[in-house]
């Protein structure tokens, strides 16, 4: 904050009190005259000059005054903040001069036990390094020995290792030939126990197979005859209580290839024969294996009434 001088601010006051009463003075002292206005005589033509007065206003003179008094009292108060922001400013800068110098003291005495901590620090670590260094010494003569002792050692179990692991080898080697031995025997068991039950199976599946196969050979006859049945002309007087047995021939879509008589009566063989011939196309397997077996099959025809 700017510094004030208390001489130097009461002069400008003074000086401003001073100006403002010459501008009043000047103001109400100026020419304030009124002008008479001439008057006509009836009798004499005169021409009468006008009288001047100067006229001072207490009033209006009053009021300036009290206006500069106002302006004064307003101008001691603002140099008196003035004054005390000064004296403010001047107290909180000895404050802070008084802080800093404090301050400085306090950085003075903690340099110096910085000083003290460092010397003492020093003479610390002067002697941690000479203890250090007969550590090392002991450290590396413990070493030099623990090393002989290893070097001795690592030498007795090498020696040691080299006779286990003959010995383990020895072993694996009777082991391993004992276990080749018992898996050639058991390789050999397992292969014929092996091959009879691949053989029982084999000889079920195509049993199975064969009773699968004849089944639908069977259930593929009775779909034919029922074919032969519904395209079938029957008579009664010729037919009754006969039968006859037939070959058909079948492509694989179930076109009638062939018609055979094997057994029967003629007259209901000859009425199947029709029967089939007209029907054109009878039901087969489309599994290959089984339309093998039926396409040469036999069948029965006989007429129902």
């Amino acid at each position: 904050m700017q510094k004030y001088d208390r001489t130097t601010l009461v002069k400008a006051v003074w000086l401003s009190v001073i100006l403002h009463v010459g501008i009043v003075a000047i103001l109400f002292l100026g020419d304030f005259s009124s002008e008479t206005k001439p008057k006509k005589n009836t009798s004499v033509a005169q021409e009468v000059k006008p009288i001047e007065a100067t006229i001072v206003d207490g009033a209006k003179l009053q009021k300036a005054i009290n206006k500069i008094k106002k302006q004064k009292a307003d101008e001691k108060r603002r140099v008196e903040k003035i004054e005390k922001r000064a004296d403010d400013a001047k107290k909180r800068r000895a404050k802070e001069e008084a802080r800093i110098k404090k301050l400085e003291k306090q950085r003075k005495v903690k340099e110096q036990e910085k000083k003290r901590a460092d010397k003492a620090a020093k003479e610390s670590n002067k002697k941690a390094a000479n203890a250090e260094k007969v550590r090392k010494q002991k450290e590396q003569e413990k070493k030099k020995a623990e090393d002989a002792a290893a070097q001795a050692r690592s030498k007795r179990i090498e020696a040691e290792a080299a006779t286990k692991k003959a010995n383990e080898l020895r072993k694996k080697q009777i082991a391993e030939r004992k276990r080749k031995e018992k898996a050639a025997a058991d390789k050999v068991i397992q292969e014929k126990l092996l091959a009879e039950q691949m053989a029982a199976e084999m000889a079920t599946r195509n049993k199975a197979r064969q009773q699968q196969m004849m089944s639908e050979i069977q259930r593929y006859a009775a779909l034919i005859t029922s074919v032969i049945d519904q395209n079938m002309i029957n008579d009664r007087s010729t037919m009754e209580g006969k039968s006859c047995k037939l070959m058909i021939s079948l492509a694989p879509s179930g076109f009638v290839t062939q018609v055979r008589n094997v057994s029967g009566d003629a007259v209901v063989c000859e009425a199947a024969k029709r029967a089939v011939y007209k029907a054109g196309t009878l039901p087969v397997s489309k599994d290959p294996e089984i339309f093998k077996e039926m396409r040469n099959i036999d069948v029965t025809v006989v007429p129902e009434f």
